[in-house]
């Protein structure tokens, strides 16, 4: 019984240079083979035993730090003696007719320790035959012993009907090898399962690029999510996989070395492309001992300990795990960018393999089918800016599918030339700048230049961030990935295809002068990570630095660098402070001080917050962004030397909430009756439609009746769902209704409680499902009243706790406490900013502490970051006057005791 032996990339090396068998392999063997048959249970025994001390002697060699290469080929030949042995006992009177497949990963002999180990059994005929029973036991074994196989049983026909059916299928049997059996029935098989028979390569080809387009749309079409998938990621092992598999279809090529011999790949290009497969493939390794499973996950978990064992350390700004991951997403960028050459240059071999005639585009581009090339090989030595007017041309020409292989390879071999006198020439700086201007294809030419290397070299501090990851759960993205998603979300409210997104920012972005003063904002914005000190000043004198270089004049310089320096001022303003505050308000407008410089900060803080995290945008934080910045142009509009005052605003409300009132049918006498209790602070506090719903209810209601009202409703105009309470005052409401909120799995975003005049406080929630979306269904609704209505009606001294675990990520991280105070003397409030470890339970917490310490809440504003609680909280004292230095001391006391010791 002959095992069809393991292809290996290598093996037309000199003897010399091969890498040594495994030589405990055959001594292994050896004990298989003399495992006696007498006692099943013994032979069961026997055989875990040897397989757990070779995958031992696997861990100790990968422990040793030996190739990678060798160690998952090595336990897929073991794992090879262990099937062909087993299938000898329990098969061997139907071994001449029945043949053992190894397939998939098997099938090409690399395993990792925890890889599933797939295997076919191919029939002679279909109908029940009696080796039935022999195959049941034989896989049965194969459990007992530990091995996670995975199987089919097929006729030649039931292969080539399924192949058919399932490119899958068909890639999976495209790696069968014999393990035993007859030959003649396993080549019958690869004869019906040939290209001349079934998906011939060029329908392979297609086939495999939609599957992988697919794939990269799951992941966002980035390989640089911050737990990436080292298989099916782009960039991940599925695209090497991918090259294989086209390869092998066509050229029959069982080892990427071949490639090169084809005439596919250059060496230097073999040997960065397997020394990626081999970073990837340690990695993979180091998970699967580590977690004793099979696991592609790259969790943050995982990551630090993995960091660890690869030998990084913590440096001044930069933690290890950041470094390793930085290595893990430069690995990525080299894998995509081959990945992309080797399809195109297949396509032209599988599709186009006719000679063809280039039609001139420019002296020194061509176009070769539908794909861009450089006239001359020597064109990029010759004529350095034909490295911009290549990304320029691709703009101008959308109907280009892309750089032809050869010219980018061309392209890196001539990236040295991207120099400092490069970078200082004029007529580059004009190129870079039509770039930015070109009415399409913005975004993608910027990408390309990122994955071609480009970019990095032409702005370097641009280069320094490529692969930088930020260890927390706030940014989603590598910070280089981030940036380009956000020049991204700029471009799209530029163009009339993605107007229905956000039509209002598309009509502000349409009015901006110089547009692509936002694209070099977003460019700098984040440029400066990683520094230490702040990366908002520094990146800000590399983006007015950058700018004049390039001819900008010194106001546009100015103001992209102020863009930058103030990129996070309009998000962190809307979402921490009161906004309701005219005083908030006007502080903001003196910040910004005109129009002009609004309207950008407004267009980059929404494409910056849309690029940092999918779960980070959401309706509430549109809302609440475009009414501060409508807020704010109309302080700017009236005059920063005449700001609007409480007075005036509170009379506006009013008279907005009255109109609704009225068309209603509420009695302005009821209207009346109601408003008598409430105060200034809740008129400016809340809109015009809250205050016209709350109106309405409240007039409905017997003014003696000291039950609690809870109510709620979907606030379209505030992107999320408003929950409104009228209770008797008491401290412990505001404790008691977010733990209830919280232990139904609601994210709460706003809360405003305001004391009324007859004693009752009336508070406002509000709140969005954990997905990030709105309440809509009736039971939902009503589940959430009848809970409030409970909590506010039990004992005052009943307890409440909130017992839902924090999902796995943010367990992952602890963020120290930090309290903050202000002073608020004009609203006679303090202001607490608390940070703390974000779980299940923290607001509830923070309100129990305030009961202990009898402080009254007036309001909160919730930030999450990530796994990080960035609160803020208005408080006073059980007189209505801002917290003294002692109130302050026993406060932060009581929220440290309380929220340091569930961490």
């Amino acid at each position: 019984m002959n095992i069809e032996p393991i292809p290996v990339d290598g093996d037309d090396l000199p003897p010399a240079e091969r890498p040594p068998p495994w030589a405990a392999l055959a001594g292994f063997g050896a004990r298989l083979q003399a495992i006696p048959l007498a006692v099943p249970a013994e032979v069961t025994a026997s055989f875990r035993a040897v397989l757990e001390e070779a995958d031992k002697a696997l861990k100790a060699r990968f422990a040793a730090d030996e190739p990678v290469e060798c160690l998952v080929r090595d336990r897929a030949r073991l794992v090879d003696l262990v099937l062909t042995r087993a299938w000898r006992l329990h098969v061997a009177a139907y071994e001449t007719e029945l043949v053992l497949i190894a397939v998939g990963g098997y099938g090409r002999g690399e395993l990792h320790p925890c890889s599933d180990i797939d295997v076919m059994v191919l029939l002679p005929k279909s109908e029940a035959a009696p080796w039935q029973s022999d195959l049941e036991r034989f896989l049965t074994f194969l459990w007992d012993i530990g091995l996670e196989i995975g199987h089919s049983v097929r006729t030649i026909d039931d292969c080539q009907r399924e192949s058919l059916a399932d490119i899958s299928v068909a890639t999976t049997l495209l790696e069968a090898r014999l393990l035993a059996g007859p030959e003649l029935l396993f080549s019958a098989m690869k004869k019906a399962l040939a290209p001349d028979h079934i998906w011939s390569a060029a329908d392979f080809y297609e086939a495999k690029v939609k599957e992988q387009q697919q794939r990269h749309l799951r992941f966002h079409d980035t390989g640089y999510n911050l737990e990436p998938n080292l298989k099916a990621s782009p960039g991940g092992l599925r695209d090497i996989q991918t090259i294989a598999w086209v390869a092998k279809r066509h050229f029959g090529a069982d080892t990427l070395d071949e490639l090169v011999a084809h005439g596919f790949l250059t060496r230097n290009e073999l040997a960065k492309l397997k020394n990626a497969q081999a970073l990837l493939w340690k990695i993979r390794f180091a998970l699967h001992v580590l977690t004793g499973r099979r696991e592609d996950r790259l969790l943050f978990d995982h990551q630090i300990r993995l960091a660890r064992q690869f030998g990084y350390e913590d440096a001044t700004y930069t933690l290890a795990v950041e470094q390793f991951m930085q290595r893990y997403y430069r690995t990525v960028m080299d894998i995509s960018l081959l990945n992309e050459m080797l399809l195109q240059l297949f396509s032209e071999a599988i599709l186009n393999p006719a000679p063809s005639t280039p039609t001139p585009l420019t002296a020194r581009f061509q176009v070769r089918n539908e794909y861009l090339e450089v006239a001359s090989e020597d064109t990029f030595l010759r004529n350095p800016a034909a490295i911009l007017e290549l990304f320029q041309l691709l703009c101008q020409n959308a109907e280009l599918r892309g750089v032809r292989a050869a010219t980018i390879r061309s392209l890196q071999r001539h990236l040295w030339v991207i120099d400092e006198e490069f970078r200082q020439n004029p007529r580059h700086h004009r190129l870079f700048l039509e770039i930015l201007r070109e009415p399409e294809g913005v975004t993608h030419a910027l990408r390309r230049m990122n994955l071609y290397g480009v970019l990095g070299r032409y702005i370097p501090s641009f280069g320094r961030i490529v692969g930088r990851m930020q260890y927390d759960l706030f940014h989603a993205y590598t910070v280089d990935a981030h940036i380009l998603f956000v020049v991204r979300n700029t471009r799209r409210f530029a163009l009339d295809r993605f107007q229905h997104e956000f039509p209002k920012m598309s009509a502000l972005f349409r009015t901006l002068p110089r547009p692509e003063l936002s694209y070099l904002a977003a460019l700098f914005h984040d440029i400066a990570k990683g520094r230490g000190g702040d990366h908002s000043e520094l990146g800000a004198v590399d983006a007015e630095a950058f700018c004049l270089e390039q001819g900008l004049s010194r106001y546009d310089a100015r103001l992209v660098a102020w863009l930058v320096r103030h990129h996070l001022l309009l998000s962190i303003t809307a979402q921490k402070k009161d906004i309701t505050d005219p005083e908030v308000v006007n502080e903001f407008a003196r910040r910004v001080g005109d129009q002009t410089h609004l309207d950008y900060l407004y267009v980059l803080t929404v494409a910056d917050v849309r690029g940092t995290n999918p779960k980070l945008w959401n309706a509430w934080k549109a809302s609440l962004f475009e009414e501060f910045f409508e807020r704010t142009r109309r302080a700017l509009r009236r005059g920063l030397e005449s700001p609007i005052g409480e007075g005036e605003l509170i009379a506006e409300t009013q008279a907005e909430a009255r109109e609704i009132l009225a068309r209603d049918g509420v009695p302005a006498s009821e209207v009346e009756r109601v408003w008598k209790n409430l105060t200034g602070a809740y008129f400016l506090r809340h809109t015009a439609e809250e205050i016209a719903w709350h109106t309405s209810l409240l007039a409905l209601r017997d003014p003696f009746d000291e039950e609690p009202l809870v109510a709620v409703r979907q606030e379209t105009g505030r992107g999320g769902t408003a929950i409104f309470s009228y209770t008797q005052r008491r401290r412990q409401s505001f404790a008691r209704a977010t733990a209830v909120l919280d232990q139904m799995g609601l994210t709460i975003l706003d809360a405003r409680i305001t004391p009324t005049g007859n004693g009752f406080n009336v508070e406002t929630y509000l709140v969005l499902e954990d997905t990030g979306g709105a309440i809509f269904e009736r039971t939902r609704v009503h589940e959430i009243e009848q809970g409030l209505l409970r909590s506010l009606r039990a004992d005052a001294e009943s307890t409440f706790t909130v017992t839902r675990r924090a999902p796995r990520q943010v367990r992952m991280f602890t963020t120290p406490t930090q309290i903050m105070w202000n002073d608020d003397d004009r609203n006679q409030r303090t202001v607490l900013e608390l940070v703390a470890s974000d779980r299940p339970g923290l607001l509830s917490e923070v309100g129990k502490a305030f009961v202990r310490e009898r402080i009254q809440l007036l309001g909160a504003r919730i930030v999450t970051v990530g796994e990080r609680a960035e609160d803020v909280f208005y408080v006073a004292d059980a007189l209505d006057q801002a917290l003294d230095g002692s109130a302050r001391a026993r406060v932060e006391a009581a929220l440290r005791s309380a929220l340091d010791q569930r961490v």
